[in-house]
């Protein structure tokens, strides 16, 4: 009888012993992917509509380190730069499945407490680029070249892709981002009046959306539209003032 009880408790302890080692391995596993590849967040507004739409789970990879990374038409992930948040509104209620997912990602290390003070946009303008809206047409052009945004969602009847006019140069360290849902967005153009310009500073870019995760039915790949930007090339570049 003493053999087996023996026995049994080092099998227990193995067993511990094993599984606790599992689950270090499992949160070092996830720690690293959150630090180094990717991270989940979720869409709370209307502002990216029809691409994301509110409640949409995004799959963020942060392999970037600088504008060479980042491309023109990227969805971005970034830190709000200063007083953007307090501007947007019908951000979603809180949900039993939403919250669930949160605690999924939190435990995979995915996700974190912080992810309201973080913003989804397209990014528009790169350091250099001189951003203009809006043309005869109603198009906005870069650098003189006017595109065609398949991407943009407009109220009917409405061909004006900015329902304000605005020119700007993009400045050193930047970038100028809008949202899918132009008449609906808290984007740069609403944010000029704020510390920076409307500008959001690269290192508060958390990373590039890359594909549609949650829920399944919505499951896709996030283009970047590279065909729309074919043409635009960068100007000279100014540094960019806090």
């Amino acid at each position: 009888m003493a053999d087996r009880q023996r026995s049994l408790g080092r099998t227990l302890a193995v067993f511990a012993r094993d599984a606790v080692i599992i689950v270090v391995a499992a949160l070092v596993v996830s720690f690293l992917i959150k630090t180094f590849l990717i991270r989940s967040f979720f869409i709370p507004t209307d502002s990216m509509e029809s691409t994301l739409i509110r409640d949409d789970r995004i799959i963020v990879s942060q392999l970037h380190g600088g504008p060479l990374d980042l491309h023109r038409g990227d969805v971005i992930v970034f830190v709000d730069p200063g007083g953007w948040l307090s501007v947007q509104s019908g951000v979603s209620e809180d949900d039993p499945l939403s919250r669930l997912l949160d605690g999924i990602s939190f435990f995979l290390g995915l996700s974190s407490p912080d992810d309201n003070e973080h913003l989804v946009k397209r990014l528009i303008g790169l350091p250099g680029d001189t951003v203009t809206c809006c043309d005869e047409l109603g198009a906005m052009s870069i650098n003189g070249v006017p595109l065609a945004e398949p991407y943009v969602s407009l109220p009917d009847g409405v061909t004006k892709v900015s329902s304000n006019d605005f020119e700007v140069v993009v400045p050193e360290g930047a970038v100028w981002v809008m949202g899918d849902n132009r008449y609906n967005s808290a984007d740069s153009r609403r944010n000029m009046d704020k510390p920076g310009g409307g500008f959001v500073p690269l290192e508060n870019v958390v990373g590039r959306a890359i594909v549609i995760s949650w829920p399944q039915e919505r499951w896709s790949w996030l283009s970047n539209y590279s065909e729309t930007f074919l043409g635009v090339t960068v100007k000279e570049v100014a540094p960019f003032l806090e």
